[in-house]
C-alpha cells in the first residue's frame, strides 16, 4: 500500500487542533494554506476568496459554502437559521453574483426539542425568501445526546455573476478608498450577552442581514474594486486579508469605523478589541476614489447600509499589512488574531 503523503508544509502545524483554529485569524489562515490548500490546490480555490468563481453556460457561476456552529443557536436579534442562509448569500453576493440555491445540511442533537427546530426552520424560510433563494437539496444527520450543542447547519450557495463584474483583491489599486456600510461588532455582542447571561441596559442585537439589496444598489458602479463582509475575525481580519492579496495597505480611521456606545463598552468590559468582533450584516467596499462618495449615496439609500461611510484609503506603505490611524494620529498595525476572543460566533 502506497505511503500516504504529508504535504511539507503540514509539518509545522500542532499536533491537535485548537479553538484558535476557526477564528478565521492566524491559525485558521496556517490550516488552510499548509493543509487544505496544498491536498486540494486547483486555480479556483487558490483565489480564496469568500466564493469560488466558476465558468458555465451562459455566464460565470459563484459558489460558497459555510458551516454554522453558533452557540447559543439562539440570540438577541436571530437564530442559527437565519445566520446559515445570511452567510452564504452574503458570500455570494459580495463577490458580486446574484444568488439563486441553496443547499442545507442539518446535524442534530438526540433530545434537541421540535418546537426549537421548527423555529429555526422557519427562519430559514423567511430568510430565504427576502434573499429570493430557494432550498433546492439538503440532507439530515441526528447524533447522540451530548454530542452537539443542539444542532449545526452547513448551506451551500450557487448565483450567477453578470457580464462585466470582476471584483477582487487582485483589483485593489493604491489611492482607492474604503467603505464600510455600517456599526461593527453588534453580531459578536448580541451572542456574547446571550451566552454568559449578561444583563445590559440597552438591548444588542445580532445585525444578521441579506446584503442582497445593498449590493445590487452598487453594482453597476465601475469603479467597485472588491466586496467582502466581515464576519468571523471581523473588520481587522478581513482588512488583513484584503492587504495580504493585493500586496497594498489598507489604513483605516479609528474616528470613522462606527462602533455602538453598548457594544463597545462591553468590549472594553471583556478586554476585546471590537474590530475583531463578528458581524453578520456588513460589508466592506473598496472603490475608486472617483466613484466613492457615489457609492456612499446609492448605499445609503438601502436599509442596511443607511450608516454607510468612508473608513479609510489604500497606501503603498506597509505592504501587505492592514493598519489604523488611532484617535491620537499614531498608526498601529492591525495583525491577524492568533488566539480565540469568542469561539463558535457563527
Amino acid at each position: 500500500m502506497e505511503e500516504r503523503r504529508t504535504p511539507p508544509r503540514a509539518h509545522t502545524l500542532p499536533e491537535t487542533i485548537q479553538l484558535a483554529h476557526g477564528t478565521g485569524g492566524r491559525l485558521t489562515h496556517q490550516l488552510i494554506e499548509q493543509l487544505f490548500l496544498e491536498y486540494f490546490r486547483n486555480p479556483y480555490l487558490e483565489g480564496m476568496n469568500d466564493q469560488a468563481i466558476l465558468p458555465g453556460e451562459g455566464g460565470r457561476l459563484a459558489m460558497s459554502t459555510d458551516a454554522f456552529v453558533v452557540k447559543p443557536y439562539r440570540f438577541p436579534g436571530g437564530n442559527i437559521g437565519d445566520l446559515a442562509v445570511n452567510g452564504t448569500v452574503n458570500d455570494l453576493v459580495v463577490g458580486g453574483a446574484t444568488p439563486l440555491y441553496l443547499s442545507a445540511s442539518f446535524i442534530l442533537e438526540e433530545g434537541l426539542p421540535v418546537r426549537d427546530l421548527v423555529e429555526v426552520v422557519e427562519s430559514m424560510a423567511a430568510a430565504s425568501a427576502a434573499a429570493g433563494v430557494q432550498v433546492v437539496t439538503g440532507d439530515t444527520k441526528v447524533v447522540e445526546r451530548g454530542s452537539a450543542d443542539g444542532l449545526y447547519i452547513t448551506t451551500s450557495g450557487i448565483g450567477r455573476i453578470p457580464e462585466g463584474i470582476d471584483w477582487g483583491p487582485h483589483r485593489i489599486r493604491e489611492g482607492d478608498v474604503v467603505i464600510l456600510s455600517g456599526s461593527v461588532g453588534d453580531h459578536g455582542a448580541s451572542v456574547m450577552i446571550e451566552r454568559f447571561e449578561m444583563e445590559f441596559d440597552t438591548q444588542i442585537e445580532s445585525d444578521t442581514a441579506c446584503l442582497r439589496d445593498l449590493v445590487e444598489a452598487v453594482r453597476d458602479v465601475p469603479g467597485i474594486r472588491c466586496m467582502r463582509d466581515p464576519t468571523r475575525g471581523g473588520l481587522a481580519t478581513t482588512l488583513n486579508e484584503l492587504s495580504q492579496s493585493s500586496g497594498l495597505n489598507l489604513r483605516i480611521r479609528e474616528r470613522d469605523v462606527p462602533i455602538r456606545d453598548e457594544v463597545r463598552g462591553l468590549c472594553e468590559a471583556l478586554g476585546i478589541d471590537p474590530l475583531y468582533v463578528a458581524n453578520e450584516g456588513k460589508l466592506v467596499c473598496v472603490v475608486a476614489p472617483e466613484e466613492a462618495e457615489e457609492v456612499v449615496r446609492r448605499m445609503r439609500r438601502v436599509k442596511e447600509g443607511r450608516e454607510a461611510r468612508i473608513i479609510g484609503e489604500v497606501t503603498g506603505e506597509l505592504p501587505g499589512l492592514a493598519s489604523l490611524e488611532t484617535l491620537l494620529g499614531a498608526v498601529r498595525v492591525l495583525d491577524l488574531l492568533a488566539v480565540e476572543q469568542l469561539p463558535r460566533i457563527c
